[in-house]
């Protein structure tokens, strides 16, 4: 035997209804710290010094990732000359 049940109630309702506490002020206060903390480093950041750390990261990837592409060529082509070695059974 089974029943369906509907309930048409909004999420505030259910809420009371079940027994959970309300955490909507909660949610506001931990957004508002969450925002001012937000603003105060945002303004402490120095853009210079931001893109002085990140620079050099994003230099090097770049240079290793020129070095990867050139040996993989490297090696390509140091294969063209070669004939392919046949499987002896």
């Amino acid at each position: 035997m089974k029943f369906l049940i509907e309930v048409d109630c909004s999420p505030e309702e259910a809420r009371q209804f079940i027994g959970l506490p309300e955490v909507a002020p909660m949610q506001k206060a931990v957004m508002e710290t969450i925002e001012k903390r937000l603003v105060e480093t945002i303004g402490s950041v120095d853009s210079k010094t931001l893109l002085d750390n990140w620079m050099p990261l994003s230099l090097k990837g770049m240079e290793q990732w020129q070095s990867m592409w050139n040996q993989l060529a490297t090696a390509a082509a140091g294969m063209q000359g070669k004939p392919r070695s046949e499987k002896k059974s």
